[in-house]
């Protein structure tokens, strides 16, 4: 197949959406652009932290790089399930460097207690992947007082990756992957009201914003620290079939039924970026099955650079521990 037909046919399923996000999508890019095996590639002696690592993609991302021969640190909020998903990952993969820290991403004072325990206990760090998501039926707040999806999504990744930023930059090939959703197209920032303290609340718009804020904070980065060796991608995995989507989203999973993606071909791309030497080799992109994509679909949800420098002040101002506050 020439080379402009792939890139039509490539371009036609992104515009439908519905080939695009399902495993249709997958098969036939993977077939059309004739991928590397993840097999053929290699993390020997990187290490890498993911968060949301216990289930889901977040676990099939770790396992994925654990039998490339990384050293996996989970990030997860609760030890009993750390402990056991580290086991099941070294039992699959024959791996035994797996750890795992602790910390509950919309607690900000506990990512930042597992930030330095990392700086303290690794001594590098190649790989960070902000997987940690959450999406509720109804308006919680986190321990800090900031709306939960939010405060997970995106205040916790924002911290952690902040403090984790001087150990990333020590690595030669260091690389920050942020997975979004597609849902995220639906949506545009709100920055008067990030925390939908204005409106009726509904976990999937909640959900959908914070995924947006992720993808433009994952712009400001790239653009922040362009000078460094760190390089910084959002992801989105399509629509796969994983607990979080079961829990949360049941009639949708029900209604896709087959065409969902499994664990592993949502998270493919989640490893390639981290392992392929493509991941290297850009920064800023958001990816869908190891291309870049859009990152706006829909009128009138565009992010300026403006709008995300404004979310990243105001990110930072809410990321700032209440006790150093001048006032």
């Amino acid at each position: 197949m020439r080379v402009h037909v792939k890139e039509l046919a490539d371009a036609a399923m992104e515009a439908l959406v519905v080939p695009s996000f399902t495993r249709i999508g997958y098969d036939l890019r993977r077939s059309m652009f004739a991928w590397t095996p993840l097999d053929d590639l290699t993390m020997t002696d990187r290490v890498v932290a993911v968060t949301g690592s216990t289930s889901g993609l977040g676990e099939v991302t770790a396992t994925m790089l654990a039998g490339m021969g990384a050293r996996v640190r989970l990030i997860a909020r609760d030890e009993g399930r750390a402990r056991a998903a580290q086991e099941r990952i070294a039992r699959s993969t024959g791996n035994d460097d797996i750890g795992f820290y602790l910390a509950d991403m919309s607690d900000l004072e506990a990512v930042r207690r597992c930030a330095s325990e990392i700086r303290d206990g690794e001594p590098r760090l190649d790989v960070l992947i902000n997987n940690a998501g959450a999406l509720l039926n109804e308006r919680m707040e986190s321990a800090d007082g900031y709306e939960m999806t939010f405060a997970t999504m995106v205040l916790g990744p924002f911290v952690l990756t902040e403090a984790l930023v001087p150990l990333l930059a020590a690595s030669d090939d260091a690389r920050v992957i942020t997975v979004t959703s597609g849902g995220m197209y639906t949506q545009r920032l709100h920055l008067d009201d990030l925390q939908l303290e204005r409106e009726p609340y509904r976990g999937s718009i909640a959900y959908a914003r914070a995924k947006r804020a992720q993808v433009a904070l994952t712009r400001v980065w790239a653009h922040r620290y362009g000078d460094t060796s760190v390089v910084f991608h959002a992801m989105h995995p399509g629509w796969a079939e994983t607990p979080g989507l079961a829990a949360s989203l049941p009639r949708f999973g029900t209604l896709l039924g087959p065409l969902l993606r499994t664990p592993e071909q949502g998270a493919d791309t989640i490893a390639w970026l981290a392992a392929a030497p493509e991941g290297a080799g850009s920064s800023g992109s958001l990816w869908l099955d190891r291309r870049p994509r859009p990152f706006d679909k829909l009128p009138g949800t565009r992010v300026s650079a403006s709008e995300a420098i404004q979310l990243w002040d105001a990110c930072e101002r809410m990321a700032t521990p209440r006790d150093d506050d001048s006032d």
